[in-house]
């Protein structure tokens, strides 16, 4: 009997923690709100009633994979970063915000990055605010891009012109995916606002093949400068102060 009493003790301490945790976070009543000063997670998934996910919030362990139309889509790659994914209602993905940064004690090599990005429905990224850093250089930069309708290319045909591309060698390969790109398939960037390389800070407009058009550029000395280019992205015209 003593070990049945020592047991019956046991199970309603444990049945008291429980209800205590129920009511703390709400558990047992779906419409009770909770608040908190401060909580500790490696994941926090913001769904509709339905369980749709629109937002995931997540560290680098737990970051999830991409998705479309309500399924999530294996992404290993995805696990050098933290961030958050946002989510449309029908259960594709819409955009993102990114971020990771280390540095290699032995090397001192620096991988640091953040991206902010906003998809077309059921596409690829339309715009981005992008931050990349390493030991060599280090880039700021606003990307506007033409994404084609999810009609005329979806999510699911990259992988198959990727398979085709393989097939190819180099030069069949440069003609493949030029002809993707005129045909209006794939995404292209046509304006890149951001610095440069050598501590300038440039404006490119871009053509609907990708191709640099026009560029307003400030060099770390302070000149400026307007240029115009042909379509094999020879400098035509050039505008600057003196002229």
């Amino acid at each position: 009997m003593s070990h049945l009493r020592t047991f019956l003790a046991g199970a309603t301490t444990m049945a008291s923690a429980l209800a205590a945790v129920f009511v703390l976070t709400g558990s047992s009543d779906p419409g009770r709100k909770a608040n908190f000063d401060e909580i500790t997670v490696g994941r926090i998934n913001i769904v509709e009633p339905d369980g749709t996910k629109r937002l995931i919030i997540s560290n680098r362990a737990q970051f999830p994979g991409a998705f479309h139309e309500g399924k999530e889509i294996e992404r290993p790659n995805r696990r050098t970063f933290a961030g958050m994914l946002f989510i449309n209602e029908e259960g594709t993905e819409n955009g993102g915000f990114l971020q990771k940064g280390s540095i290699e004690g032995a090397s001192g090599k620096i991988d640091s990055g953040l991206s902010l990005t906003f998809d077309r429905f059921r596409q690829d990224q339309a715009l981005q605010l992008l931050n990349t850093d390493n030991e060599k250089s280090q880039r700021t930069a606003v990307l506007i891009n033409d994404v084609p309708n999810f009609k005329v290319t979806s999510m699911d045909d990259h992988p198959r012109f990727r398979e085709q591309a393989s097939k190819l060698d180099r030069a069949g390969q440069k003609a493949y995916w030029n002809k993707l790109t005129e045909e209006g398939r794939l995404g292209v960037n046509r304006i890149w606002l951001g610095n440069t390389a050598d501590k300038g800070s440039s404006l490119q407009l871009k053509d609907a093949q990708g191709r640099v058009r026009m560029m307003l550029l400030v060099g770390a000395d302070g000149k400026a400068e307007i240029q115009m280019l042909d379509e094999a992205g020879k400098v035509v015209r050039s505008i600057t102060p003196t002229l």
